[in-house]
């Protein structure tokens, strides 16, 4: 088995790591291999005091990613080796919800099957004008059951059944029209925008961002009732960051503001 690398990483010095699925022959497949590295790359981006940014991109210009490998899914391998693998997908979500960094998925193709579930993990997507989202398993046979809580989260019901039960790919501008995508951008400008984008989060205080996410995190099923103790309690951690303080000076003197993460 090769270790040729199917993730490649590249963080600029604004602090935005870059992580591009690189595995054309497949249509850049989530199979095992890939998911490792991904969840390698993650994983080191979280830990990496200098990573401000997480942007997720693939080679090519037709596929971002055609999700799953169907010919692991009707392998022989025994059930339970399967069943030990099913993780990874569990995982690359729960790293990015929990990435204590902002994250956006830079749609440059389709984003088919488990890609959608990644792309809805994500924080922020912007998809490149032309480029279809969905999940269209049952077409082939299979159902997807790894992605569907993100979808009946992040879609409206009647739209998602339509999209798991039919197997119906939605237009970028569907997407955006559903909330699903934030911004549709015409070829020239996609990777401009990209960058744009990357450059402002990355602009901004981690430290208030990180807690900004852990706090999202931590919420987003709970009840109001639940959630507005915790949030308080995050808002008051937050009022005694030096960042804070300098955020609102920096807005007082009309400056840029000089983040110290403390």
């Amino acid at each position: 088995m090769t270790d040729r690398q199917l993730v490649a990483c590249a963080v600029d010095d604004r602090g935005v790591a870059t992580l591009t699925l690189d595995d054309p022959d497949t249509r850049n497949a989530l199979g095992e291999r890939m998911l490792d590295q991904l969840i390698a790359r993650l994983e080191q981006a979280r830990d990496d005091e200098a990573v401000r940014v997480v942007v997720i991109t693939s080679t090519g210009d037709r596929v971002f990613s055609s999700g799953g490998d169907l010919k692991a899914f009707a392998d022989d391998r025994p059930i339970t080796e399967k069943l030990a693998g099913l993780d990874r997908f569990p995982r690359v979500f729960e790293l990015l919800a929990g990435l204590g960094k902002p994250s956006i998925c830079a749609a440059n193709g389709d984003v088919l099957a488990g890609a959608f579930g990644l792309a809805l993990a994500c924080d922020l997507v912007i998809a490149r004008e032309g480029v279809r989202f969905g999940c269209p398993e049952i077409t082939v046979g299979v159902f997807p059951f790894m992605i569907s809580a993100l979808i009946y989260r992040s879609v409206p019901r009647a739209v998602a059944n339509e999209l798991m039960l039919l197997g119906r790919l939605m237009t970028a501008d569907e997407a955006a029209h559903l909330h699903i995508v934030n911004a549709v951008v015409p070829p020239v400008r996609f990777a401009d925008v990209v960058a744009g984008w990357a450059g402002q989060l990355a602009s901004r205080s981690p430290l208030l961002m990180r807690l900004g996410k852990d706090a999202l995190h931590a919420t987003r099923d709970l009840g109001v009732a639940d959630a507005l103790p915790y949030l308080q309690a995050q808002l008051a951690i937050a009022q005694t960051t030096d960042d804070l303080r300098e955020g609102v000076a920096a807005f007082r003197e009309h400056r840029e503001p000089r983040w110290t993460g403390r």
